[in-house]
């Protein structure tokens, strides 16, 4: 008889060490030490799932010879932070709406927009961006496609469900919350859903950035990459707004968090507000 895990196994130094440096290697995000306890307790259920009673055999699993590097997708989506909001940070939803969209009508191009939410967490960024090209093409004749991809599955699939807690929509105008949301009738914990339409111009996708080649179009006009260059190191963050801009057509937009800095990187880019770059 197999001996079910303790309610809470207690993570030691060397196995958090363990466990953030691998997480590092595959994923770039820093845990630091002050992260243990939080990721002692997000990882206890995947303990409990496979019976246990140490991390050291958890690691061992994941990580040894022959390890199943399929549970690592579990791992990250345990430990992950997938915080965001509507309309967050919302300098860079104007200056789409005032200054890229109409710099993109004046060319008269006749080809698709394309946007890029790179870090999309449960998706509150990418219909936010979905909302603002909605009411653009209200008096403007255009198309438009958004990529969004994370690392969590699960997160991912909370995005794509695109079912949200009636609380968390304070920020959304109230003229955008009758157009483009559904509200449940459950009246003790209220909902509520995204219209067909803008679900369908949303392609999710699982995409870790720290990977070699990302499978994503190289002629996004706008790329979001916002509050995610926080988790990794200097090295790592140039390297991944490298790749990140060879995705983004010349004279494309990349928008990062406010809490961000690409200052003195090699990259090439100009700088058009204290978070927004376009590629030269």
């Amino acid at each position: 008889m197999i001996e079910s895990a303790p309610l809470s196994v207690k993570l030691t130094t060397s196995e958090f060490a363990r466990i953030s440096s691998f997480i590092y290697k595959e994923c770039g995000i820093n845990l630091s030490p002050a992260k243990r306890v939080l990721v002692e307790s997000r990882l206890q259920k995947r303990l409990a799932h496979f019976k246990f009673t140490s991390f050291t055999a958890y690691c061992d699993y994941v990580m040894g010879v022959g390890g199943k590097k399929e549970e690592l997708v579990n791992m990250i989506d345990a430990v992950a932070t997938n915080k965001t909001d509507f309309f967050r940070e919302p300098v860079h939803f104007q200056f789409m709406e005032n200054e890229a969209l109409p710099s993109f009508t004046e060319e008269g191009s006749s080809r698709c927009f394309k946007i890029w939410s790179s870090a999309c967490s449960t998706g509150e960024e990418p219909y936010t961006i979905a909302m603002v090209m909605e009411e653009f093409c209200l008096q403007h004749r255009i198309d438009y496609r958004i990529t969004a991809t994370d690392i969590s599955t699960k997160a991912l699939r909370k995005a794509a469900e695109a079912i949200y807690a009636d609380r968390t929509i304070s920020d959304v105008p109230m003229g955008l919350r009758k157009r483009y949301l559904l509200k449940s009738k459950d009246t003790e914990n209220p909902t509520v859903r995204f219209i067909p339409r803008l679900r369908s111009k949303v392609q999710y996708k699982r995409l870790n950035l720290m990977d070699d080649v990302l499978d994503v179009d190289y002629d996004f006009d706008i790329v979001f990459c916002r509050n995610v260059l926080i988790y990794f190191d200097r090295k790592t963050q140039e390297a991944v707004v490298n790749k990140l801009l060879s995705h983004l057509r010349p004279g494309g937009y990349l928008f990062i968090g406010h809490s961000e800095s690409i200052y003195q990187m090699k990259l090439p880019v100009t700088q058009i507000r204290p978070t927004i770059f376009q590629k030269i």
